[in-house]
């Protein structure tokens, strides 16, 4: 018993050694830890407004200067540990990466961090009249609408049921049509001067028509984005969506991608952007699910307003939770000769042409 009471006696001084010990490095080891105080991972900045800039440097390493980028870009540069403030007028909105580089002699460390830049402003709310309403194929499942030379052009989805389609605006008749292999869902479509572009939706091929004749021109891998969604045309280039919060510019002739531009508003990012148009210098855009149209600036990605289409359509058209879940708004097409503004959704009896005013 005694021989046992030692060895205990001696394993309990062994762990305070080894606790003591432990504790001593943890304390070394906490005061040359070094991270960003703020901003914080991931804090949302609206554009325009200053971030303060703080880091924990530690006590054991001396820092003989300290430069801060914004990115890739120098931003401020300090012989010192005192906090700064960056500011964000001109950055992209989205997301950027701060970086404090700690110089020790010759030595350097990177501490991270990020930001999100907002839109300086909430977007101003648009209320909607319904001007006409014209009649439209209760089997054509919306997922691309244009205005050219005085008719619809107008792509569908759902596989086995995927079309590309010239329509009569006032019986809402189908002029010309060609059908997409079964093994496709088409999604967006835009007209380019003599041809039309139509992407699908998970299968990452698209196809080029003669817009007069319908003849596929050629079909081809398209795999801009995470997924094919909304198309259009802004007479220079083409604008693609995906799904995401961001817009894709593609160019003209190569469909390749030649910029993008990230879509938030004073809250954060407006995600499942979907049918596109351009109209008079803006982006209009479907936000998939909701009854919201959203103005984009296409230079910033900023969100400049926001349409509540609510009401324009009953769900009560549908007979099953499904049928009401699936067919929701979807499609914006925009006549530039008179200024008229078409809405439409999936398999809904009826286009509407609809005149926006602010709240």
């Amino acid at each position: 018993m005694l021989f046992g009471l030692k060895i205990n006696k001696i394993k309990t001084l062994f762990f305070i050694a080894v606790a003591i010990s432990f504790a001593s490095s943890c304390k070394e080891e906490s005061s040359t830890y070094r991270s960003f105080i703020s901003p914080l991972t991931g804090l949302n900045v609206k554009s325009g407004n200053e971030i303060d800039v703080k880091v924990l440097f530690g006590k054991e390493k001396a820092v003989d200067s300290v430069v801060y980028l914004i990115d890739t870009i120098k931003s401020v540069s300090k012989t010192d540990t005192s906090a700064i403030k960056l500011k964000t007028e001109g950055l992209k909105l989205g997301n950027h990466i701060i970086t404090a580089k700690i110089y020790n002699g010759s030595e350097s460390e990177d501490l991270t961090t990020n930001i999100n830049i907002l839109s300086a402003k909430a977007p101003d709310l648009y209320t909607y009249q319904v001007v006409a309403k014209f009649p439209h194929d209760t089997s054509a499942y919306v997922e691309g609408l244009e205005y050219h030379d005085g008719n619809f052009y107008e792509g569908t989805g759902e596989k086995g049921n995927s079309y590309l389609k010239k329509v009569d605006v006032k019986s809402g008749k189908t002029l010309q049509q060609v059908k997409l292999d079964t093994a496709y869902f088409g999604e967006g479509i835009t007209v380019i001067d003599n041809k039309i572009l139509q992407i699908t939706w998970n299968e990452k091929t698209a196809f080029e028509y003669d817009k007069n004749t319908f003849k596929l021109i050629k079909q081809f891998p398209f795999s801009v984005g995470q997924a094919g969604w909304g198309l259009t045309f802004d007479g220079v280039k083409i604008l693609n969506s995906d799904g995401t919060n961001t817009i894709y510019f593609l160019d003209k002739n190569t469909y390749r991608q030649i910029g993008s531009i990230d879509v938030y508003d004073d809250k954060g990012a407006i995600s499942q952007l979907n049918e596109l148009e351009v109209i008079e210098g803006k982006i209009y855009a479907n936000v998939y699910l909701t009854n919201d149209i959203v103005i984009i600036n296409p230079n910033t990605g900023a969100v400049e307003g926001k349409i509540d289409l609510t009401g324009l359509f009953s769900t009560s058209y549908f007979k099953t939770d499904n049928e009401r879940m699936n067919n929701v708004l979807n499609g914006i097409a925009y006549d530039k000769a008179t200024k008229r503004l078409f809405v439409a959704g999936k398999k809904w009896p009826y286009i509407f042409e609809i005149k926006i005013s602010k709240k």
